[in-house]
């Protein structure tokens, strides 16, 4: 695919230097939160990560963008409707077209005002023109040493991301297994719709998360919240008035976790049995028990061979996350402006 040329220099000023970084800050409210009424929907999450991310992208590619990865999502603790939240994203990274972003979610109470934080991860976002073809974006030089540090965590993911991308789209789903589902289908609306006409990649994550979800209460209870969610790889846009269809299907079962493997696909309502992969993602589920804390789950049976297929799989997804390093956000805190 051409490149378009890039018309901007790399940014020299101060007021250009600071456009790497944005903090939105905002109230949960009660129409964030899961079925079960508690606490912020991780869908809701995300879509908040997206929105910052994609703000600090264009701020800084000074065009518009789309995303194309969001990976490793932990959902360290919950998030009350009522909570203060402030969602910091900064440029970590920036290859020829695409940009690695560093969101942050942190909440605090109104009354005390010590934020504290929730979760973080990493998206890619690529600059398009406005033919919708990838062009360049200036380079982002680290300034400090936890600017190199963060710089060098981001590199470092790119080879293991490439990995875990092959390995999920290689692997086969066919009507063998016997694991639950859950199939939503819908069209895109325009209430979706992004500044290019296809459906935000927020959105289609908060999709994501409900299918998941669905999935998961079926196997467990309504209590059923995600921790974790990664892998998450945009292939194609979705287009607005389009058939969406969200696959979640449990696969994997821990001790007290569920493995949910989620792919959508959207095509024409005019061929409606030619409908493309759009997004692939890797979720994991517990059900938490009245005292906050994940309760057993039953154990998935393995009857044929694409259950075990797909167990295999999930072991192999959780091999080839554990050599990559943690993100040092403690650094992103005390470097913060």
């Amino acid at each position: 695919m051409p490149i378009a040329a890039n018309p901007l220099d790399q940014p020299e000023s101060a007021e250009a230097r600071h456009s790497d970084r944005i903090t939105l800050r905002f109230m949960a409210v009660p129409q964030d939160v899961t079925a079960a009424g508690t606490t912020v929907a991780a869908g809701s999450v995300l879509e908040w990560i997206d929105k910052a991310g994609y703000a600090c992208a264009v701020g800084w590619a000074a065009s518009f963008c789309v995303t194309a990865y969001v990976g490793n999502v932990h959902f360290t603790r919950p998030i009350e409707s009522g909570h203060l939240v402030e969602v910091h994203a900064r440029i970590i990274h920036t290859g020829r077209t695409s940009m690695q972003v560093l969101v942050t979610v942190e909440t605090t109470d109104v009354r005390e005002r010590a934020f504290t934080p929730a979760t973080h991860c990493i998206l890619v976002f690529v600059a398009i023109d406005d033919d919708g073809k990838p062009r360049e974006v200036p380079t982002w030089q680290p300034e400090n040493d936890a600017d190199r540090t963060l710089q060098a965590n981001a590199m470092e993911r790119l080879e293991p991301r490439r990995r875990i991308q092959a390995s999920m789209r290689a692997q086969e789903y066919t009507v063998g297994g016997t694991a639950p589902r859950t199939v939503f289908r819908f069209l895109a609306a325009p209430a979706d719709a992004n500044w290019g006409g296809n459906a935000h990649g927020g959105t289609v994550m908060r999709w994501i998360d409900e299918a998941a979800y669905a999935c998961a209460a079926s196997w467990s209870s309504e209590a059923a919240v995600a921790v974790y969610a990664g892998g998450i790889h945009f292939y194609r846009p979705i287009h607005i008035g389009h058939i969406v269809e969200v696959d979640a299907q449990l696969i994997r079962t821990g001790a007290r976790s569920m493995h949910i493997s989620v792919r959508v696909r959207s095509g024409s309502p005019l061929t409606p049995d030619d409908l493309q992969l759009t997004t692939q993602c890797m979720s994991i589920f517990v059900s938490v028990g009245a005292d906050g804390r994940a309760e057993p789950v039953e154990p998935l049976p393995l009857t044929t061979e694409q259950d075990l297929s797909l167990d295999a799989h999930a072991r192999e997804l959780m091999v080839m996350r554990e050599p990559m390093k943690t993100m040092p956000v403690n650094l992103v805190r005390r470097h913060r402006p």
